[in-house]
């Protein structure tokens, strides 16, 4: 075994330790656990409506005008909806959700060579969790081999992960953060050290560039792809270049949470506890913290909420409360709690039948495209179950 290797793997184990040792100090409170065992049952029939929605060939991304949109199996969305059977699977064991997983796997293995960094979306989220469950040879190699694909957008002079294809710019959205863990997946793997490495040049030059010194996020930043400088930094889904786009924070205080699980290194976990604190004291963040689209949209108090940047921040504090000190544990903990509390009632989640199958209502896609506006969205629903989950398992040490 390389000397780098054993490194990584020391690495690996410390920032898992440390991980594990602060989990089992916290412990989910009943009247939570309650509500959440509810929210998952309904979940498990009401997706069983949308499973019936879907065509064998499609993806289930939204529903909007009275019917479900579908989308092909490269579409960027396509690893949430079997990722989310798995969830429910797991939580109540109904082979309901797995069959219907696995219907869908044969479609996502055939994108293992797609080049779109949305590759870690549809392959992690889907092949990662059939793995997790049935730990398959071909599943493994599905996701090796879509590291791979994943790596070589990788651009060395810029130092990042090729976002949007451009013409003449090398693009970087914030969201990219979250395709890494297929990276550290396939690193545990295959004993390949090379995607771990990958997906740690992507956070330093993240880190480097897109923050602000409050550690709010910009959405893009746009590089040259020749010098690696940074060109300019601006949003797409947001209110402005300047503002802070709510699901962006989401992905930044996620993937910065999973790198430091994945690395141990002790800047992500501070990155991540910046972040944190941008979103929890910001005095535009609601009472019952499912947050505006952006944080300063133009007609807050009447802006729309977006239900899948509530369900992210519920998932990654959860997480992120394994990794810090008891008080900020505390407030993470309750804030996820909040927010779990707010998703799973009538406001947000979908009477059983309603909605077209989805979970959630009030997602946010893009609304300056006027794309996916106060809709359901598949990632809202992953994510949130993915939260109810890693609530459960609040001092047994696993992810979720």
């Amino acid at each position: 075994m390389k000397k780098s290797y054993v490194l990584v793997l020391i690495v690996m184990l410390l920032g898992a330790v440390h991980g594990n040792a602060q989990n089992k100090v916290l412990k989910p409170r009943l009247d939570i656990l309650k509500i959440i065992d509810s929210s998952l049952k309904n979940a498990t029939e009401q997706y069983k409506v949308l499973i019936k929605n879907v065509e064998p060939d499609k993806f289930p991304e939204t529903f909007t005008k009275g019917y479900v949109k579908q989308k092909a199996p490269n579409g960027w969305v396509t690893g949430f909806y079997p990722g989310t059977l798995l969830y429910l699977y797991e939580a109540t064991k109904d082979t309901v959700m797995y069959n219907a997983a696995l219907q869908k796997l044969p479609l996502l293995e055939k994108q293992k060579y797609i080049s779109s960094h949305d590759i870690g979306f549809m392959i992690n989220c889907s092949f990662g969790n059939a793995y997790t469950i049935d730990p398959k040879t071909e599943y493994k190699e599905t996701i090796i081999t879509s590291a791979q694909t994943l790596a070589s957008r990788l651009n060395p002079t810029v130092g990042c992960i090729r976002s949007w294809d451009s013409q003449k710019d090398f693009l970087v959205i914030i969201d990219n953060m979250m395709n890494l863990e297929l990276l550290t997946l396939a690193s545990k793997l295959s004993g390949d050290s090379s995607y771990k490495k990958t997906a740690i040049t992507h956070a330093e030059t993240t880190l480097k560039n897109h923050f602000r010194p409050d550690y709010s996020s910009y959405h893009l930043v746009v590089y040259d792809p020749l010098t690696g400088a940074v060109i300019r930094k601006k949003t797409v889904q947001g209110a402005d270049d300047e503002t802070a786009w709510a699901r962006g924070q989401a992905w930044a205080l996620y993937g910065y949470t999973m790198m430091y699980r994945e690395i141990g290194d002790q800047r992500y976990l501070e990155q991540a506890k910046g972040i944190a604190k941008f979103i929890l004291d910001n005095p535009n963040l609601p009472k019952d913290k499912v947050p505006y689209w952006d944080f300063s949209a133009p007609d807050i108090p009447n802006a729309l909420r977006d239900a899948s940047a509530g369900a992210l921040y519920a998932s990654a504090l959860i997480e992120l409360a394994g990794f810090v000190d008891t008080k900020s544990a505390k407030e993470y903990i309750h804030v996820a709690e909040t927010i779990i509390k707010t998703l799973s009632g009538p406001e947000y989640t979908a009477a059983i039948g309603n909605n077209g199958g989805f979970l959630l209502k009030h997602g946010v896609g893009s609304l300056p495209d006027n794309s996916f506006v106060d809709e359901p969205l598949a990632y809202a629903d992953y994510y949130y179950v993915e939260a109810m989950l890693r609530y459960k398992n609040l001092g047994k040490g696993k992810d979720h």
